[in-house]
């Protein structure tokens, strides 16, 4: 029988209404499909990435429970392996971007099945001075909410937690300029920034859309740079957001590329988001690039709207 693992962050998410994925239902399922599967359950932040650095080789599967973190969490243990094993991802958490985008819903069994008949593609995934991330990464202004909104307040409240905290931080915070040079598509630019993203995603932060027309394996992701400060200005881009797509939001800079070195004159105040979780090394230069062809579970029905034809890709 083929082999699958599933790892679960028995913190991820709403605390109410827990499904469980070891219910005998979800191990017929399995079965089905011809799945033995091993049960895994976190204890500590990066214990997923331990599991998936250590399995062994013959592995067919390897499915994460949670949030986008726990998703990235996973993939870096991946990252760290010599033959990369195939990744698929149950949405558990609270805004579950890379789940929706992937094609899953809210009800877990019915992920499962979308999983267990899916497609493996070959996703391209962006790393920042060799750490990977799925689908965003960040600095600046807001950025910090994600990973300093407390997950008791997740737990109880969802969504709603990051509204909140980000509301808190918009009031009572200023809002900082950092001195950036940055090469990108052989172009060097130089400036004053509050925030910038670097995604390959169509919804981030919950919002759809974020970006229009984006593929997971054309060997590029977006690039956004932000120099609004005033609180005024920042709330007329959300309500902009809202109607468009952030391309068309005054007081931002775009690029598409597949490399983007960014140099920082200024220590940053706060650290970089990176799939809903902090992320801090110190370091003043980040190279952020491309690794191509990371095999992931998607459901099929999302297979034409977010991959291009092998035909197409750019190499």
């Amino acid at each position: 029988m083929k082999q699958a693992v599933v790892i679960v962050n028995p913190h991820s998410g709403k605390k109410k209404n827990k499904e469980q994925i070891d219910t005998s239902k979800c191990l017929s399922l399995f079965k089905r499909h011809g799945y033995e599967v091993t049960y895994y359950k976190t204890t500590y932040p990066g214990h997923i990435t331990d599991i998936v650095k250590e399995l062994p080789d013959n592995i067919n599967l390897v499915i994460s429970v949670g949030g986008d973190g726990t998703l990235n969490e996973a993939m870096v243990g991946n990252f760290m392996r010599k033959k990369r094993l195939v990744i698929a991802h149950l949405p558990y958490g609270t805004t579950n971007d890379v789940g929706v985008m992937f094609g899953f819903g809210k009800n877990l069994y019915k992920n499962l099945q979308l999983i267990l008949s899916g497609v493996v593609k070959g996703v391209d995934i962006c790393t920042i001075n060799g750490h990977p991330f799925i689908y965003s990464a960040g600095f600046g202004k807001f950025m910090n909410v994600p990973y300093e909104t407390s997950r008791n307040l997740k737990k109880k409240l969802g969504k709603t937690a990051y509204i909140l905290k980000a509301i808190r931080d918009f009031l009572s915070r200023k809002t900082p300029l950092y001195e950036i040079s940055y090469e990108v598509n052989g172009e060097t630019y130089h400036g004053l920034y509050s925030f910038a993203l670097i995604s390959s995603a169509n919804r981030i932060a919950g919002i759809p859309h974020f970006y229009r027309d984006v593929k997971l394996n054309d060997n590029a992701f977006e690039v956004a740079f932000c120099n609004l400060q005033t609180k005024r200005d920042i709330v007329k881009s959300l309500i902009y957001l809202r109607l468009n797509d952030i391309t068309k939001v005054p007081g931002f800079y775009f690029h598409k590329t597949n490399h983007i070195r960014i140099e920082f004159h200024d220590k940053l105040k706060t650290s970089w988001c990176l799939d809903g979780e902090l992320y801090h090394s110190g370091d003043c230069v980040y190279d952020i690039q491309i690794e191509r062809g990371i095999p992931m579970v998607v459901a099929e029905h999302v297979v034409n709207q977010m991959f291009i034809s092998e035909d197409d890709r750019s190499e």
